[in-house]
């Protein structure tokens, strides 16, 4: 794609990025077939490459953000499907990524819209503040059904329907909390290895048995692990709204009591459960490449950075305790297969592991969680809920697994399937308890 840039404007390490990222693109239009919003809709502007061509006329021409621009980013769930498929290397993600920062910076959205927002990004990241928050919401949730229903869906949701859709995900009920930070598991038996693991935002508070999967999984292998105090929200959900700012300093602030943990007692990996935040703390070393003070040491952050499944792979696990016959519908993560680009080890971890695995069909499109996006584009994400809750069905299985706690809970929305972690699946195969769902 050509791209008209003057050097002024590419002496911007963020636009010189995006006019590498633009020429890359050829215009073949592969992405709108595996683009959800696309899929769904129709429409080439909610396709990358539409989107593209809208971002590249607001970078170009400088201009503040439009309505219509706004409008077709925001439907954008960043599920990355477009990368995977892109014979030409388009870093889409980066692209997007920049797009929302201009937005959020130049576009004046409604007040409803920028308080909605706002508490989002400062409720989210704080795992005791949401745990508030859900307790309200369960307490809230019966009135739901008193809010009016949408005539129809709309690309630009009330606020009633938000908070619809924030009382719908809502849990039932909340497990106790987990253990705090600081805490460190030792090794059963001989030590093979010392890991740090993301303790996370929401998921500490919607289903800290994850982590502890993980732990008795790791220790009872022989691996030391470590819940590293002061550890921050990885930045994900406030780097995805566009809130840079936020972001980066909880990138910083994370790559900094992590390597003094690395520099101290020594750290073999640092394990993320949640597929979406280890998408994010994989790409501080971009993030944070123009920092002089933060670059080097974001990038081996990056570098120590592992999803659990691609750390459990490249450990012996001890022979499967049990030979299951269930049949475990794989639900493939769009942060891990997209963005992580980790398709095949957690099916074979399963499968070595005496589960059946069933892949999904349509395994590529999203199920419409993807962060924030289900309460800010609720309708739309309902539509792929539903969309991949009958193609899960289709495999029949007796359980669904899946790599990222946002997806288990918009599945677990829509079915009365069992949704488990993989982690816990695996730590049941190899002698722990059988996966629970509080």
């Amino acid at each position: 794609m050509k791209t008209e840039f003057s050097p002024a404007q590419l002496a911007n390490p963020d636009i010189a990025e995006a006019d590498k990222i633009l020429r890359a693109c050829v215009h073949c239009g592969f992405c709108t077939a595996t683009c959800p919003t696309y899929v769904l809709l129709g429409d080439e502007l909610d396709s990358p490459r539409g989107r593209i061509y809208l971002i590249k006329e607001m970078l170009e021409k400088d201009r503040p953000p439009t309505r219509e621009v706004v409008k077709h980013i925001d439907r954008c769930l960043s599920c990355l499907a477009c990368m995977t498929t892109c014979p030409s290397g388009v870093h889409y993600m980066h692209l997007v990524d920049q797009a929302r920062v201009r937005i959020e910076k130049e576009y004046a959205r409604p007040l409803t819209e920028r308080l909605l927002r706002s508490v989002l990004a400062w409720v989210l990241p704080r795992p005791g503040l949401f745990r508030l928050s859900m307790i309200l919401a369960r307490l809230a949730r019966p009135l739901a059904g008193l809010l009016p229903a949408p005539k129809a869906a709309t690309a630009s949701p009330s606020l009633l329907r938000r908070i619809k859709a924030m009382l719908a995900l809502a849990p039932g009920s909340l497990p106790a909390s987990g253990p705090a930070g600081g805490s460190v598991f030792p090794a059963l038996g001989n030590r093979r290895g010392r890991v740090a693991l993301l303790q996370g935002c929401a998921q500490q508070v919607l289903a800290p048995r994850i982590n502890q999967a993980a732990i008795n999984l790791l220790t009872r292998h022989g691996i030391e692990v470590v819940l590293v105090k002061d550890e921050q929200c990885c930045g994900a959900l406030t780097h995805h709204l566009g809130r840079d700012d936020d972001a980066l300093a909880r990138a910083r602030a994370n790559i900094a009591v992590w390597l003094k943990e690395a520099e101290g007692n020594g750290l073999d990996a640092i394990l993320v459960t949640a597929s979406g935040c280890g998408t994010v703390i994989k790409d501080y070393g971009f993030m944070l490449r123009e920092d002089r003070d933060f670059a080097a040491a974001a990038a081996r952050i990056s570098a120590l950075a592992k999803d659990i499944t691609e750390y459990l792979g490249s450990i012996e696990l001890q022979p499967a305790q049990q030979q299951s016959d269930l049949v475990i519908a794989y639900h493939s993560a769009c942060s891990l297969q997209h963005g992580q680009k980790i398709t095949h080890a957690p099916k074979e971890l399963l499968s070595k592991n005496g589960f059946v695995v069933k892949d999904v069909p349509e395994s590529h499109l999203c199920c419409g969680s993807a962060g924030t996006y289900n309460i800010l584009q609720p309708d739309i994400a309902n539509r792929l809920r539903d969309r991949k809750i009958a193609n899960i069905a289709k495999v029949k299985p007796d359980m669904i697994a899946a790599g990222n706690i946002g997806c288990m809970v918009q599945i677990a929305g829509g079915t009365s399937v069992p949704v488990v972690h993989t982690v816990e699946l695996l730590d049941w195969a190899t002698g722990g308890p059988r996966p629970g769902l509080n």
